[in-house]
């Protein structure tokens, strides 16, 4: 071969070696350091999760394609927010801007608004018909976006190294939680009141327990290296999810919403669980964990898989799987702490997944759900099957791919955590 004719070979190999190291729309950052620190997730797994990015780097199609799909749910974010519970129209009952605000949703005025009675009070609940005056003028629509916007953002960034994914996130943080002049004070004193009727409730801790689990794993995330996420923003949320947790526990609310038999109860165990384990007391997370066994499975599942209190309700669908939520992050926090809440079965053989099994055949179409619902979406059980089917349930991984895509698309291969598919706040 002449001279001439390996010059050309050589800048043809050149030429594609250089094509191959451009870094497509899912690709880490190539400036970004590798991070070797797993994160110290609390209901996600963080070893997983290092484990699928390592695969995501290697070139694995389908990371690349949920990639896509949660970098697009991210980049709607960037130019949302900050938002702070002090920017209401009128603050909480206490007079403090700074403590949450929201309303029951399922209560509804009587009377038309006048002079004498702006609330149109008495109030009635009409279960199931979220009243749209709820999401004005309280802080709950805000806060499900600033935990929404926190963990698509960190996930974003943990698998693409963008750093504006972790600025964002960190600005969203930020604002509700640690600047003096906007951030939440560290309780729900002012949880889903009711005009004229209740200043809150204990049951308004829900609206933190059923996602806060969410934030949790978001600092985890920026923990491990974010650009623009400080020692002190970790410490302060530190300090912040302290405060939280012993208002949960000590705080007369959150000592009624412990007692709770239904979902309540369940969703309080979980972020009484998560906040246990992100704050460093293991010791109370795996308590909790293991008391979930008696007071949550055996007792709120029945024995063919069904969860009878939540079959009562309108949303017999919704609730049967928002309440399996709950559980199956339980097991996730489980995992950390030495209890495999999966392998547990009842005086009866009550277990999380006879409850997923139960859910199978309305998930997959194969048969009408046969209770009352209002508003049918199949989509809600994908991830709580998702869970069981990693969990060693033969029916549920044979029932994957018969599974319908939520909204932007299956993400569990990014985030194997469930969650709430079908939020009713919409």
């Amino acid at each position: 071969m002449s001279a001439l004719s390996r010059l050309g070979v050589l800048l043809v190999a050149l030429a594609a070696f250089a094509a191959g190291a451009v870094p497509t729309a899912s690709a880490r950052t190539p400036a970004t350091p590798v991070m070797t620190e797993v994160p110290r997730t609390a209901v996600l797994d963080g070893t997983r999760l290092q484990q699928t990015r390592l695969r995501l780097d290697r070139g694995d199609p389908r990371l690349r394609r949920a990639v896509r799909a949660l970098t697009t749910r991210a980049d709607r974010w960037l130019s949302q927010g900050p938002w702070t519970v002090v920017d209401k129209p009128r603050p909480a009952p206490g007079g403090d801007v700074h403590d949450y605000l929201s309303q029951a949703p399922y209560w509804w005025p009587t009377e038309p608004p006048t002079a004498d009675n702006p609330w149109g009070c008495p109030y009635v609940r009409r279960d199931g018909e979220r009243n749209p005056e709820v999401d004005s003028g309280t802080d709950r629509q805000d806060v499900e976006k600033t935990f929404d916007a926190a963990y698509d953002l960190s996930l974003a960034w943990y698998y693409t190294g963008r750093k504006r994914y972790a600025e964002k996130a960190g600005q969203v943080l930020r604002t509700w939680f640690l600047d003096p002049a906007t951030r939440m004070n560290p309780n729900l004193d002012h949880a889903q009141f009711i005009p004229c009727r209740y200043d809150g409730r204990a049951i308004g801790i829900i609206d933190f327990s059923q996602s806060f689990t969410s934030v949790l794993d978001a600092l985890a995330l920026l923990d491990t290296g974010a650009p623009g996420w400080t020692r002190a923003d970790g410490a302060g949320m530190a300090r912040w999810n302290s405060d939280f947790l012993g208002r949960l526990r000590n705080s007369d609310f959150g000592k009624e919403e412990a007692a709770a038999t239904n979902n309540h109860g369940t969703f309080y165990d979980m972020q009484l669980a998560a906040l246990a384990y992100a704050t460093g007391d293991r010791d109370l997370a795996r308590r909790t964990v293991l008391n979930v066994r008696s007071t949550r499975v055996a007792r709120q599942i029945a024995a063919a898989g069904s969860q009878p209190q939540e079959l009562t309700r309108t949303r017999s669908w919704h609730y049967s799987t928002f309440a399996l939520v709950a559980h199956t992050r339980l097991a996730a926090i489980g995992r950390h702490v030495g209890v495999n809440l999966w392998a547990y079965r009842g005086p009866d053989g009550q277990s999380l997944f006879k409850a997923v099994d139960y859910l199978l055949p309305a998930a997959t179409a194969t048969a009408a759900w046969p209770h009352p619902e209002l508003g049918f979406l199949r989509y809600a059980a994908t991830d709580v099957v998702h869970a069981a089917a990693d969990a060693g349930d033969a029916r549920a991984r044979r029932a994957v791919p018969s599974l319908e895509a939520p909204p932007g698309g299956d993400l569990w291969v990014l985030r194997p955590a469930a969650e709430q598919l079908d939020s009713l706040a919409g």
